[in-house]
C-alpha cells in the first residue's frame, strides 16, 4: 500500500472515451458562459435550461413530494433549483450546491453620462476586487437593464454580437506616461478615471447655447429612439460593462479556455449540470445560483440574508420534516474557485499546499486570510466525508490554500451556509488570473468538477 499523497494530471489519467467527455463538457460550459456574465443573464439562462428539464415555479408553502422539481428565483438574480427526493430529510438532510453567478466588473453610477472635450463617457464604479489597470484598452459590453416612469422594463446586451459597437477605457500613451510609471500599480489608474468612451458625433439639431453637450446629447437620442428611455431612468438601472467576446481555447492542444467570469460560472454549470442528471437518486438536493459574493454576500439576494435559510426551511417544512433537524443532517458544498498555482509567480504560493492546473476539483478545508480571518474551517469529519464520496466515485481531486499564509487571501459563501448549522465545505477549480477581464481554467478540471458534484448529489 503507498502510504504518500500523491497529486494526479487528470490529462494523464483519462482514456480515450474521457478524454472526448472533457472536450465536449467544456462546449457546452463555453455556450452557456458566453451568455451568463452577469448574475441577471445567469438567472435567466439557468431558468430557461431549468424549465427545459421539467423544473416549475416554487412557491413559499406549497406542498413538495419525492420527484418534484421546482425553481424559485429571488429578485432575478439569484436562483434556487430544488430536486425533492424520497429519503426522509430530517435524518438525511439535503444536499446542497451553492455557487455565485456575480463576477468583478464595472457598475455605471446613477447619473453616468457626461460630455467632455467632444467625447460622450459613461462614469463606472468598480465590483469587487479588480487590478484597475487590467480594464483600459480592452472592448467592453453593456449588460443589464433599465427601468422607464410606469415601471416597464428594458433589458440591453451590447457589445457581444460581432455587429455591435463596443464601449473602451482610454490609458496613457507611453510618451506621456513618465509621471504614471513611477507609480504602484495600484495607483496608476485611479477609480474615477475608468470612464468609457460612448460616443463622438454632435447632434446637430441641438440648441447653441446646448453644444457643449452635443455628442451627450445625440448618444441619449440614440438611446431613445433603440429603447426609448431618457436620462433621468438611468437612476433606475442596473447597467454594467464587461469584457465583450466570447470564451476562446488556448494552446495548440485547446485544453484551457480564456474567458471572462469563470469566478464562477465554471462552479455554477458543473452543479446545475450534475442536477439534471440525478433525477434517479432518491436524495433531496439544491443548487444555488448566488449573488452579491465579489462584494461580501449582503443585501437582498447575497447569502448573507435570510434567503437561505428561509427557502431551506421551507423546502424541510414542505416535506414533513423539521426544519432545524433538516439543517443539521444537511450537507453543502460552498462551490467557488481557488487559485491555480501560477509558474510566473511562486513567489505567493506554497508548492506542497497549492492547487494545480489539471489537478481535478480542488477541496479547500479553509478560505480567508492571514490567520484564517472571515472563513468557514470545516470540521475534519466534514473533509473525510468528501474524500469518501469523491473517492467513492473515482473522482480526481485536490486540496491546498489560497497563497502562501500572508500573501493576501479571499473568501465565498461558505461562512454564511456554515451560520444557519449546515455543515459546509469549498470545492471548485483552480484558477489562472483570477478576477482578471480574461480567466484561464482547464477542461479536465471544469469536467471533473461536475463528476463531483453528480457524486454529491448521488
Amino acid at each position: 500500500m503507498d502510504y504518500e499523497y500523491k497529486r494526479k494530471n487528470v490529462f494523464k489519467e483519462a482514456d480515450e472515451k474521457k478524454t472526448e467527455e472533457i472536450f465536449s463538457y467544456a462546449e457546452g460550459y463555453k455556450d452557456f458562459l458566453n451568455k451568463a456574465k452577469t448574475e441577471r443573464d445567469a438567472a435567466e439562462i439557468c431558468g430557461k435550461l431549468a424549465a427545459e428539464k421539467g423544473y416549475t415555479p416554487y412557491t413559499f408553502g406549497e406542498k413538495l413530494k419525492a420527484g418534484d422539481k421546482r425553481i424559485y428565483v429571488n429578485h432575478d438574480k439569484t436562483v434556487f433549483l430544488i430536486k425533492a427526493g424520497s429519503g426522509d430529510v430530517a435524518k438525511e438532510g439535503i444536499r446542497i450546491m451553492g455557487a455565485h453567478v456575480d463576477s468583478p466588473r464595472l457598475d455605471l453610477k446613477p447619473h453616468p453620462l457626461y460630455e467632455a472635450q467632444g467625447l460622450a463617457m459613461f462614469k463606472t464604479h468598480y465590483y469587487g476586487g479588480i487590478k484597475k489597470y487590467q480594464w483600459t484598452t480592452i472592448p467592453l459590453a453593456l449588460h443589464g437593464v433599465i427601468y422607464k416612469k410606469g415601471g416597464e422594463r428594458v433589458d440591453l446586451n451590447v457589445g457581444d454580437d460581432e455587429g455591435d459597437p463596443v464601449f473602451y477605457i482610454t490609458d496613457l500613451l507611453p510618451h506621456l506616461s513618465a509621471e504614471q510609471n513611477g507609480l504602484t500599480l495600484g495607483k496608476a489608474i485611479k477609480a474615477e478615471s475608468l470612464n468609457a468612451l460612448v460616443g463622438c458625433i454632435p447632434d446637430k439639431n441641438v440648441d447653441e447655447k446646448d453644444e457643449k453637450n452635443a455628442v451627450k446629447s445625440l448618444a441619449l437620442k440614440l438611446m431613445h429612439e433603440k429603447y426609448g428611455t431618457c436620462e433621468e431612468d438611468f437612476t433606475c438601472a442596473e447597467l454594467c460593462l464587461v469584457p465583450a467576446g466570447k470564451a476562446r481555447d488556448v494552446g495548440f492542444d485547446r485544453g484551457l479556455i480564456s474567458a471572462y467570469a469563470h469566478d464562477d460560472i465554471c462552479c455554477a454549470y458543473p452543479e446545475m449540470t450534475a442536477l439534471f442528471e440525478s433525477d434517479a437518486s432518491p436524495r433531496t438536493c439544491v443548487a444555488i445560483f448566488a449573488d452579491k459574493e465579489e462584494v461580501g454576500s449582503d443585501g437582498i439576494t447575497g447569502m448573507n440574508s435570510r434567503v437561505i435559510l428561509d427557502v431551506i426551511n421551507a423546502v424541510a417544512a414542505s416535506m414533513g420534516a423539521d426544519p432545524v433537524a433538516t439543517r443539521y443532517s444537511s450537507l453543502c458544498v460552498s462551490a467557488d474557485v481557488t487559485a491555480g498555482y501560477d509558474p510566473n509567480y511562486p513567489e505567493v504560493f506554497e508548492k506542497r499546499n497549492s492547487c494545480y492546473i489539471n489537478g481535478g476539483a480542488a477541496v479547500q478545508k479553509y478560505t480567508g486570510s492571514a490567520g484564517k480571518r472571515a472563513t468557514n474551517d470545516a470540521p475534519a469529519e466534514v473533509v473525510a466525508k468528501i474524500r469518501d464520496i469523491l473517492d467513492g466515485a473515482g473522482v480526481i481531486w485536490q486540496t491546498g490554500e489560497l497563497g502562501k499564509v500572508d500573501a493576501g487571501g479571499g473568501g465565498t459563501i461558505a461562512k454564511f451556509i456554515s451560520y444557519i448549522g449546515i455543515e459546509t465545505i469549498d470545492m471548485g477549480l483552480p484558477v489562472l488570473s483570477m478576477h482578471a477581464p480574461y480567466e484561464i481554467i482547464s477542461k479536465a478540471d471544469l469536467y471533473e468538477m461536475h463528476l463531483a458534484m453528480k457524486a454529491f448529489c448521488k
